[in-house]
């Protein structure tokens, strides 16, 4: 019989953590504009910002965002002034992305004082997308919603698995149910929304993992999410360096993120994008790593499968 999943504190999660870096509350602390397929299945430009703010007040075992956050609250109008700043680096976008680290609603990382200019500077987008946790979908999000209108607001919130032990070994404050009860609110209120899924988080070895992320895409798209974003479990923030050593967690294989695009995309229920950010540490194989990452990087885009990729020298 399996050993029951251990559990970990905040307290021990943060203990373990590695250096935080110096961020300005008055400045994003990175910006860009990239393609992305879209809810209509068109390729447009999307401006993520990443906002500079107080740190998540949940402790996840596996996160290391923290690492570019603040340890106490901005002030009201310093995150307008990032966003409006940061625009003016960027190119012209059809969609926003407001990531914060965190949960945009959370009043003590974003003011709620600043919805009314945030939603002014971003009104004419398309799309806005902002982050957030179940415990946070509070009246302040329909009033953020109206405030963007005609924009589409879209939630993006943290799913991980739809493995409950996992789910509960990640030290996130949200159960199934919570989930489903965020998704179902959101959804009435004509709201959007997508989700990120780890790919082999800790726990699971190979096998079950793939099996997991497929069932968390299943669980996901059946609960009405749009858009599923699988992102590859990764270190770097001290506990799960220590999950390494004691052999619960390594991460994922290349192939594995492949498969779990390939089948994910196939379930033509919602789109599927694979996070590639640092792609190339998953793909060992010199001779094969480029074209394996701009195959994705063409499944994320045209949310299609792409003919396989053969090498000879690592015999994938």
């Amino acid at each position: 019989m399996r050993e029951p999943i251990p559990r970990f504190t905040a307290d021990q999660i943060i203990a373990a953590r590695t250096v935080r870096n110096e961020v300005d509350a008055r400045r994003a602390y990175a910006a860009l504009v990239e393609p992305e397929c879209n809810v209509n299945r068109q390729v447009v430009d999307v401006a993520t910002i990443f906002l500079t703010n107080r740190e998540c007040p949940f402790r996840c075992l596996m996160c290391d965002l923290w690492k570019n956050t603040l340890t106490k609250s901005v002030e009201v109008g310093d995150i307008p002034y990032q966003i409006r700043t940061a625009l003016q680096t960027l190119s012209a976008a059809r969609e926003i992305k407001l990531y914060n680290s965190g949960n945009f609603f959370d009043r003590r990382a974003i003011p709620r004082e600043d919805h009314a200019e945030i939603a002014e500077l971003v009104r004419g987008f398309d799309t806005v997308i902002v982050e957030n946790h179940p415990r946070f979908c509070s009246d302040d999000v329909l009033r953020f919603r109206d405030l963007v209108a005609p924009a589409q607001l879209e939630i993006a919130i943290g799913l991980e698995t739809c493995h409950p032990e996992v789910l509960a070994s990640l030290n996130k404050s949200m159960t199934l149910d919570d989930f489903d009860d965020a998704a179902t609110r959101l959804h009435r209120e004509g709201i959007r929304t997508r989700v990120f899924l780890l790919q082999k988080p800790p726990f699971l070895d190979e096998s079950e993992a793939m099996d997991w992320s497929l069932r968390s895409l299943d669980y996901a798209f059946d609960r009405g999410v749009d858009c599923c974003v699988v992102i590859p479990t990764r270190s770097g923030n001290g506990i799960m360096e220590q999950l390494a050593e004691r052999g619960d967690f390594s991460p994922p294989s290349g192939a594995s993120m492949e498969r779990v695009a390939e089948v994910g995309i196939a379930m033509q229920k919602g789109r599927v994008f694979v996070d590639l950010w640092d792609a190339g540490t998953l793909f060992p194989c010199e001779a094969c790593r480029d074209s394996r990452i701009a195959r994705l990087a063409d499944m994320n885009l045209t949310q299609r499968s792409a003919p396989s990729i053969s090498c000879d020298a690592c015999s994938e």
